[in-house]
């Protein structure tokens, strides 16, 4: 084989390499695909003694989940032993432009043992970054006052690791069949529709317990 056979080799392997590397090859931290890998999060508080989990879909930057927010923490305290509540990650990057990056400081924080803290932070603090060109120094600010390496924070907040688990819970949400809002929750595998109050919470929750346990739940 001649030279010039090599060279057309070459150049067509180089091609194809590139196509490859636009298409997918590299990390894009906006991407809903994720590794076959990387399961869901499993994000859980709660002792869960009726065994019945109240699992929420929600996104950082959403005015609704920022609503709820302080419902569903009262839901966790009132049923922290009888169930577990749960959250993935469901950023709508199409209309929220800063949720896949508050999603990536929460997931980074989990891998320092802190999720829901930073969670916390994310919707206690939403009005300060969401509108923010650059929120990842919020991010950051948040980081230190829950006590995290920063250096690994930072490291880890731009990293593929939190991108293939928010991914992965995008993909889990797409296998649900469920319009794509937020906040949505599941209870036991059942979408509801709760209104931002602890009394809606309680009526279905006090439902799935009976039902579970079969002893009536009071209020």
């Amino acid at each position: 084989m001649d030279k010039r056979f090599w060279g057309i080799l070459i150049a067509v392997v180089i091609v194809l390499g590139g196509i490859y590397w636009l298409s997918g090859g590299k990390s894009n931290p906006g991407s809903t695909s994720s590794s076959n890998s990387t399961s869901p999060s499993q994000h859980i508080e709660g002792l869960g003694r009726d065994k019945v989990t109240l699992l929420e879909y929600g996104d950082y930057e959403c005015p609704y989940c920022s609503e709820f927010y302080p419902i569903v923490n009262q839901v966790a305290s009132k049923y922290n032993d009888q169930i577990y509540v749960q959250f993935r990650n469901l950023p709508l990057t199409e209309i929220h432009l800063n949720a896949f990056a508050a999603a990536r400081a929460a997931e980074a924080a989990s891998l320092q043992g802190k999720f829901w803290q930073m969670h916390d932070a994310l919707y206690a603090s939403q009005s300060q970054w969401v509108n923010a060109s650059d929120p990842e120094s919020y991010f950051v600010t948040y980081a230190q006052q829950i006590g995290l390496n920063i250096a690994k924070f930072k490291t880890d907040f731009s990293g593929s690791q939190v991108n293939n688990t928010i991914n992965a819970d995008l993909a889990a949400f797409a296998k649900t069949g469920a319009q794509q809002a937020t906040p949505t929750f599941f209870l036991d595998g059942q979408q509801i529709q709760p209104t931002p109050t602890l009394s809606s919470f309680e009526q279905y929750i006090n439902a799935a317990i009976t039902q579970k346990t079969g002893t009536k739940a009071t209020s």
